[in-house]
């Protein structure tokens, strides 16, 4: 029987009741039990069709009582299935779910299939209502997915076995696939949601079911809402409008009205006021055509009065913004007067009140725009509470946009701070938030293990409300996600026990960790804003006062599929998401339509219910952020006065061509401006006055002095004086040392130890981008040991660092550059915690011998010396500035020390004069005997070098590695090479790259071998000319060695017949390492080679095919090659494999025999597809940790994403419009906070330009209307899919791959949003450099001439 009637007219209708009414009365008075029976079922199924279901009840039950006394069980069969329809509809569960029960056992017992079809919908239909009203029925879930099931199996089976009648069980085919769906959306499993629904069309599409059939309405109806929650208004509205029509032909009032109530619910989101009062006002009309409905008429009356508040909100929310923008203008006049901080706490007061506003309305861009003015208010205030809140509340923000990658990445900025400053409820909201933004993503796991952290972090603080956001989100997810009941069912028991603590202890409020302190400064916020000079805190104020409008419109009825799972108890709907904020605002409640087991029935209407901050467990925790990097997301109208700051000076000591470089600031600081500096017990939020510090250390200022006096301390070689920082007022008996400086500029942070003052510039230690902590310490520690006494110092003692602590907070490589410019203008200082002591005995016999000759302690040298992950009897120095004569302290040093086992003067520009004085210190030391590794590579070194170590015997038994790589050694060196090569009995690897020398001398080496040498690694690379004999001369000699393993030849060109020996090499001995890069070895000589490699098993470390001119159609062998030789390292960089040569790649990372760690495919012009590409086959790869595909696209022409350099914060219009694909699947992402190029996470890349963009949602690479752009943005998301499938990935860089930065923040989001073995996510971003890597693995940083893994 259709729903609705078929169409029937009301008069048709009264007349058909008339007729049934007279059958009725015509059979009791026959006494036929089987009419009366039929006539009482017919007449309350045409009272249900017109919604008067008590009506329906009454005669359903004649039924049902007649057919129980006097007729066959068969004959209970609709009468069981119709009351458990009608009871149904009114609510009544328990009796629903009895009748519907014993209608399945009939239908069992007497086999019918099709009664046991229709019965399994009305069961699953009623544990789905059951369901939606319940707050902890864990089995609701369980039960409406096994007979939605069972149901849809059934009418599969049915349609099968009747094929000449497939008509008759089509709809219930659909009618289930609708069911399923309705039952993924109300779970916020939209995705799927939506492939059931759709499915559903298909069905009806393919199956020639009429346009205007019911069962495309209910469809049509729940595509709808599917479409409104993933934000797609265009897919939404046009499902609604069907449904509509449909519900309009087929004179199906119920759903109509419910068609209306989405319409309205869609325009209300999109902030459509006046459509969706006209929409609810029609809802209403055909509505109050209906009997018994008065749920219904009672939940549009709350929707128009929600709009209506709204409206006013809305209103109020424009005229507050207006009062902002003067607020704003006021304060930037106010720059360096008094009023200025009081301006930006009331911007601060205002723009929450803002924050709240929009939230209640939904208007979540506007949240976007005013909680990134918080943000930036916050870092003019310099409060990290206020500056973390913010930060939540940006992900919040996106978090309701659907931009998940986003959302996660704020949230886990906001989680960093709270951290840092110890906050425990930050954190513990931080990570539920986290959790939801997971479970909005599918991972379920990781979001369970997101709640259980923030319960942990709630539990440790003692924070009952978020205990209890927490426990609700992980019972959700346990009972939901995982169907695990008995964990649940915990859950559940903890939950009600935390309920009773919180109604017993329900004055207390939730305890914070932290208190921002400038919550109290100056008066509360509404005090500021009530000052007479201005007129902001009225309307500020008011809003606190006025709580009725906020209360109305914070019990906005949303969807069951709305971001909270916090259940309210009296809406019709599974709470799914605890909103770790504040569940107000939210949704519109939409009613689903369901689905009647006949194709009839439509599902029960749902009641708009209040909800009030009260009724949920944890209040609005206003966002904060902390270090914000995004400078260029500025309004002009709030712009601030900015600082740029360039490389400080080395501030310990002088190198022999070293320059101090200065830092430019804006005359404007406004830390200059402020008119008295605060408390100095304030804590590090608090807004300070500036006294900039310009004080470093530039040598050994060795002596002790107090501040009262200048210390006339020896000058350094640069002609720095030494002295005291005058600029600091300390207690006289704290001792400190110094250089002062002229750059009044540098930032210099005061470090107390003991009693001692240490000053140091903190921005120098930024090393490949990223600020180390560890480096400071170095810093710290090395410093302090020149400024203690000489009878300490003699010790050679220098202490290991444990902590740096500010204000008791300790300091970490993400917030330590955040207190910058507090430590460098307040009198306060960094406290330093020494775990241990440490003995250097080499760098306590440099400093006294620098002393002894009035020298500077070379800074770079002295950090190096203190390394202490080496022994002392691995001297590893290199890229010191040292020179002939300024090494001369350091030599004496060495001499005194005597034990050398590794010597590293690497990257300096040392002469020959400085290895003829080495080779006094080896020939005068008693250490005869023992492996020495001498590494001299990249100095200044002429040929005659090597004839004193030819000449010193101790040298040549204890040489085992030499490497003079890229000293201009050329031809005159071949007869030292030779005798070296022939004295050196222990002499294993020989590195003479780059060294001018041709084949003379390579012909020189190769007769200096013999079978007995044990040399097994040898770098010739980057000499030319060597003839082609020469080369095979040398090969064959190799071929003969018995512990030969590795070759470097790169850029030494390679012909056919060197080929044929380096194939015999590959064959008689074990390779470990053969580096052909820049050979022109090309693609069938490399076929070749390949394969001579495959037939052996040894395992190849490093295998360098770059630049060898390898292209498309043979690659595909060479790949196939590659695939069968164990290698761990390939580098097949700058060979012209373009697109087409990606699968070759593809199939050798998916074979099972691939065990590469490491692949460069450096410049190969795969572009951004090839990458995508490449990436995606490490889903079905374990091995591969570092992947290097940088240069892989045309800057020009492939440029993905332009970045919008500045970001209108408070006045964007509301007519802008955007081209985002709301629906566009979003990938997680986490990040920690910026600094400069390197940091975790990365720069805030939300920065929109001026005024052209409005904020979009979650993606705004595709804001451009161009196929371009959205092209772009499609392989963006593709990338960032793959990174996430690639987790054993550890190592990777994009640098030149034109990515613009908010498309590498989405990647980083990605890279960071899941595990990659024990270390924290990190990143290296500057201009074009683009690295994603992990704690403990370099992403650059290390020449390749200085690897030492594999000795080359």
């Amino acid at each position: 029987m259709a729903r609705g009637g078929g169409g029937r007219s009301k008069k048709e209708e009264e007349e058909e009741l008339r007729g049934a009414k007279r059958g009725y009365k015509e059979a009791v008075a026959e006494g036929n039990r089987e009419e009366e029976a039929r006539w009482a079922n017919v007449i309350g199924d045409i009272y249900k069709r017109r919604g008067e279901y008590v009506e329906a009840l009454r005669w359903l039950r004649v039924d049902f009582e007649v057919s129980v006394k006097h007729l066959p069980q068969r004959h209970l069969l609709p009468s069981c299935q119709s009351l458990g329809e009608v009871h149904l509809r009114l609510g009544h569960f328990s009796e629903a779910l009895k009748y519907q029960k014993k209608h399945l056992q009939l239908a069992k017992d007497s086999d019918d299939l099709v009664e046991q079809q229709r019965a399994t919908t009305q069961l699953g239909r009623t544990y789905h209502e059951i369901l939606l009203r319940s707050e902890n029925d864990h089995s609701a879930i369980r039960n409406a997915k096994k007979y939605f099931k069972f149901s849809m199996k059934l009418a599969r089976i049915l349609k099968e076995k009747s094929p000449s009648q497939k008509s008759d069980f089509l709809k219930e085919l659909i009618d289930a696939y609708n069911n399923m769906g309705m039952l993924e959306l109300e779970l916020d499993n939209f995705e799927q949601a939506e492939k059931l629904l759709i499915q559903g069309l298909k069905i009806c599409d393919d199956e020639e079911v009429d346009s205007y059939d019911d069962a495309r309405t209910r469809l049509h109806h729940n595509l709808g809402n599917v479409y409104t929650e993933l934000q797609n208004w265009k897919k939404a509205r046009g499902h609604i409008d069907k449904d509509i029509q449909i519900c309009k032909k087929i004179g199906h009032l119920q759903g109509e009205a419910k068609g209306y109530i989405n319409l309205g619910e869609l325009h209300y989101r999109d902030q459509n006021y006046d459509d969706a009062k006209k929409c609810y006002n029609k809802a209403l009309e055909v509505a109050k055509s209906l009997e018994d409905e008065d749920a219904l008429i009672e939940q549009i009356h709350q929707n128009i009065e929600t709009v209506t508040k709204a409206v006013e909100v809305f209103e109020q929310l424009k005229e507050d913004e207006q009062k902002l923008k003067k607020l704003v203008r006021d304060t930037s006049n106010a720059r360096g007067t008094s009023k200025e901080r009081k301006l930006l706490l009331d911007q601060h007061a205002w723009l929450d009140n803002l924050i709240e506003k929009a939230s209640m309305i939904c208007a979540w861009k506007k949240h976007l725009e005013f909680s990134k003015g918080k943000k930036r208010v916050a870092k003019e205030l310099c409060d990290n509470e206020k500056l973390s809140d913010s930060l939540l509340s940006v992900g919040e923000s996106y978090q309701k946009l659907r931009n998940f990658s986003k959302a996660r990445k704020w949230y886990m900025r906001s989680w960093n701070i709270y951290r840092l400053i110890g906050n425990l409820e930050g954190q513990a909201l931080a990570k539920v938030n986290i959790g939801n933004v997971l479970d909005s993503c599918t991972d379920w796991p990781g979001a369970l293990q997101a709640y259980e952290e923030g319960y942990r972090i709630a539990l440790e603080g003692d924070l009952h409300n978020v205990q209890l956001s927490a426990l609700e989100n992980m019972h959700y997810s346990h009972m939901v996600r995982f169907d695990n009941i008995e964990e649940a069912k915990k859950m559940q028991e903890k939950i009600d026990n935390l309920k009773q603590t919180l109604n017993q202890c329900e004055a207390r409020d939730t305890i914070s960790d932290y208190c921002s302190e400038t919550d109290t400064e100056g008066g509360c916020a509404s005090d500021n804003m009530l000052d007479a000079e201005n007129d902001y805190g009225q309307a500020a104020n008011n809003y606190s006062e006025e709580p009725d409008d906020d209360v109305t419109l914070a019990s906005l009825v949303h969807r069951s599929g709305s971001s909270s799972k916090i259940k309210a108890p009296k809406i019709w709907s599974s709470s799914k998401k605890v909103d770790e904020l504040c569940d107000v605002a939210e949704d519109i409640r939409s009613s689903s339509k369901k689905v009647d087991e006949l194709g009839d029935m439509a599902e029960g209407t749902r009641t708009v219910l209040s909800r009030s901050r009260a009724d949920h467990s944890v209040g609005r925790k206003r966002v904060r952020v902390i270090l914000s990097d995004d400078e260029s997301d500025e309004n002009p109208e709030i712009v601030q006065f900015k600082r740029t700051s360039t490389s400080p000076a080395d501030s310990m000591s002088i190198s022999d061509h070293g320059a101090n470089s200065s830092r430019n600031q804006d005359t404007l600081q406004p830390n200059q401006t402020r008119d008295a500096p605060c408390p100095a017990e304030e804590s590090i939020c608090s807004f300070k006055s500036s006294s900039p510090i310009g004080h470093a250390f530039e040598g050994i200022g060795l002596g002790a002095s107090s501040v009262g006096r200048g210390s006339a301390s020896k000058s350094a070689a640069s002609g720095s004086k030494f002295s005291t920082p005058g600029s600091n007022s300390l207690h006289e008996s704290q001792n400190v040392v110094g250089l002062q400086s002229t750059d009044a500029d540098n930032h210099f942070w005061a470090f107390r130890i003991g009693g001692h003052l240490v000053y140091l510039d903190g921005r120098a230690c930024v090393h490949e981008g990223a600020f180390s902590i560890d480096s400071l310490k170095v810093e710290v520690a090395c410093v302090y040991y020149l400024q203690i006494s000489d009878e300490k110092r003699a010790k050679g003692l220098l202490p290991i660092i444990g902590e740096l602590k500010f204000c008791g907070k300790v300091l970490e490589d993400a917030a330590s550059i955040y207190y910058d410019d507090q430590l460098a203008s307040e009198q306060k200082c960094v406290d330093v915690v020494i775990d241990d002591w440490v003995p250097k005995r080499l760098m306590k016999l440099y400093v006294d011998f620098c002393m002894k000759s009035s020298e500077a302690p070379n800074k770079k040298l002295l950090t190096k010396l203190y390394n202490l992950e080496v022994s002392e009897d691995e001297i590893i120095v290199p890229d010191c500035g040292l020179q002939d004569m300024s090494i001369a302290s350091f030599l004496d040093a060495l001499r005194s020390h005597k034990t050398i086992a590794v010597l590293d003067l690497s990257h300096n520009l040392l002469g020959n004069q400085t290895i003829e004085r080495l080779q006094h210190i080896f020939a005068s030391s008693s250490h005869t005997y023992g492996g020495l590794t001498l590494d001299l590579h990249c100095n200044r070194l002429g040929p005659t070098a090597l004839f004193q170590i030819c000449e010193c015997s101790i040298l040549t038994n204890r040489l085992e590695v030499l490497n003079l790589s890229g000293n201009r050694l050329t031809d005159a060196c071949s007869s030292y090479l030779f005798t070296i090569l022939q004295k050196c009995k222990a002499l294993y690897s020989l590195n003479v790259e780059q060294c001018s020398i041709t084949s003379r001398t390579v012909q020189k080496m190769t007769d200096a071998l013999h079978e007995e040498s044990v040399l097994s690694h040898l770098s010739l690379g980057k000499n030319n000319p060597i003839s082609s004999s020469t080369m095979l001369n040398l090969l064959s000699k190799l071929a003969s060695l018995t512990r030969f393993s590795e070759l470097s030849l790169t850029g030494i060109k390679v012909n056919k017949l060197m080929v044929d020996k380096l194939c015999l090499l590959a064959q008689s001995s074990c390779l470990s390492g053969l580096l052909l890069g820049g050979t022109s070895i090309g693609p069938v000589e490399t076929i070749r080679l390949t394969e001579s490699l495959s037939c052996t098993s040894q395992e190849l470390l490093r295998l360098e095919l770059s630049n060898c001119g390898l292209t498309t159609p043979d690659f595909t062998q060479i790949c196939t090659n590659l695939s069968r030789i164990n290698i761990l390292e390939l580098n097949l960089g700058g060979n012209p494999i373009n697109l087409e040569g990606c699968d070759a790649i593809q199939g050798m990372l998916v074979n099972p025999q691939c065990s590469i760690r490491s692949l460069t495919l450096d410049k190969c012009n795969l572009g951004l597809a090839g990458i995508v590409r490449i990436i995606q086959s490490l889903s079905e790869n374990s091995q591969l940790e570092e992947l290097r595909m940088s240069k892989n696209t045309n800057l020009e022409s492939e440029r993905t994403i332009k970045y919008d350099e500045d970001m209108q914060e408070v006045s964007t219009t509301a007519e802008q419009k955007q081209c985002n694909n709301p629906e566009t699947k979003n990938d997680i992402a986490p990040g920690d906070i910026d600094f400069a190029n390197m940091q975790v996470p990365d720069s805030e890349d939300e920065a929109d330009n001026d005024a052209h963009h409005a904020i979009s949602g979650p993606h705004r690479s595709c804001a451009s209307s161009s196929q371009k752009n959205s092209y772009s943005c499609q392989i963006i998301e593709e990338l960032a899919e793959a990174l996430i499938s690639a987790k054993q990935l550890k190592v990777l860089d994009l640098s030149c791959n034109g990515l613009s930065e908010e498309a590498i923040q989405s990647l980083y989001s990605a890279w960071a949003s899941v595990p990659r073995g024990d270390g924290m996510a990190r990143k290296h971003v500057n201009k074009e450099v683009v690295h994603f890597s992990v704690d403990g693995m370099r992403c650059c940083g290390l020449k390749p001439c200085c690897r030492r893994d594999l000795q080359m």
